[in-house]
């Protein structure tokens, strides 16, 4: 055989290798931990979705998954790991609207396709809460406190960029301003108003759902089109005279781009029977999260037009 026909041979025979080893690795996975990187810091609400799902998925996916807390950037920190972690399905993220909306703002190097959405998990309306000794009993005296007073009301949140950011420049813009107070820290964000240290929250009522039940928070405004049934005395922003788009905070579940369709499939269909147990059920029902999952392009649409609606927002 000459050395033509060797090196061609010996390339067929690698040919057929990977052409086997490809499915065969695929049908395997996973085999090993799969790590799922939390974007924002311990305690906060993509922590507590992350580890409840990270152990809900483990029997589904025969393999442990730990969960590593990386926060910073308002979640673009976490996702920078992501993306550049190996496409192989064995790191999974959270990627959550407060990041998606800072995109819009221009912080971060991310964007929509450098992943691919394995599932929108939850989905919630947002508020504006004080604390039950504060001296605004309702939304309108807070109102009204801003509108005479402008700048000198603090409200905590997540970071700038964010979907609360973007409320408050809003609002700003249609005559009550308030300072936009950003905490890394979950637990620091969620005392604030209860030590003292801003006069406001803009926070999910699932995230502060403890303060709710013991009557240390009072929720003022709800940022949605519609009132929320667990809290029908509350009124929205567009009935206080607010024009602004409706954005609910949502919560995915992601891998790198490149990641292989048939191991995105395989933690898809883990995700789904993990959403679908009862512990997870009685999770989102006290979270106040419960949606049915958004998968395939239904989730990767879900974050690109989100991105959309904040950079217009943003634009008006």
């Amino acid at each position: 055989m000459t050395k033509f026909g060797r090196t061609t041979a010996v390339a067929a025979l690698m040919a057929g290798a990977m052409t086997l080893t490809g499915p065969a690795l695929a049908q395997n996975f996973p085999d090993r931990p799969i790590e799922l990187v939390v974007t924002f810091g311990p305690g906060g609400g993509a922590d507590v979705m992350g580890r409840q799902l990270a152990q809900l998925l483990e029997p589904e996916l025969g393999v442990s998954i730990p969960v590593t807390n990386v926060a910073g950037a308002s979640g673009n920190a976490g996702l920078t790991r992501l993306s550049t972690s190996p496409a192989d399905g064995y790191t999974m993220g959270t990627l959550i609207s407060l990041t998606v909306a800072s995109w819009a703002a221009g912080i971060g190097d991310n964007a929509p396709e450098d992943f691919r959405v394995i599932a929108v998990v939850q989905s919630t309306p947002s508020f504006l809460f004080v604390a039950a000794n504060s001296p605004f009993e309702t939304a309108e005296q807070l109102i009204e406190h801003a509108r005479a007073n402008p700048g000198t009301l603090t409200v905590a949140t997540s970071g700038y960029g964010t979907q609360d950011d973007v409320a408050l420049i809003v609002m700003a813009e249609q005559g009550v301003d308030m300072v936009n107070v950003p905490f890394s820290a979950p637990g620091e964000r969620y005392a604030a108003p209860l030590g003292g240290h801003t006069d406001v929250i803009y926070e999910e009522p699932g995230d502060v759902v403890q303060f709710l039940e013991s009557g240390e928070y009072r929720p003022l405004m709800l940022f949605a089109a519609e009132r929320h049934p667990e809290f029908p005395d509350v009124p929205t922003s567009g009935e206080l005279g607010f024009d602004m788009v409706y954005l609910n905070t949502f919560r995915t579940l992601a891998v790198p781009a490149a990641t292989p369709e048939d191991v995105v499939a395989r933690l898809e269909a883990a995700v789904i029977a993990a959403t679908g147990t009862d512990a997870w059920q009685a999770f989102c029902s006290e979270t106040y999260t419960c949606l049915e999952p958004l998968t395939g392009e239904a989730a990767q649409e879900e974050v690109t037009v989100f991105m959309q609606a904040i950079a217009a927002q943003l634009e008006d």
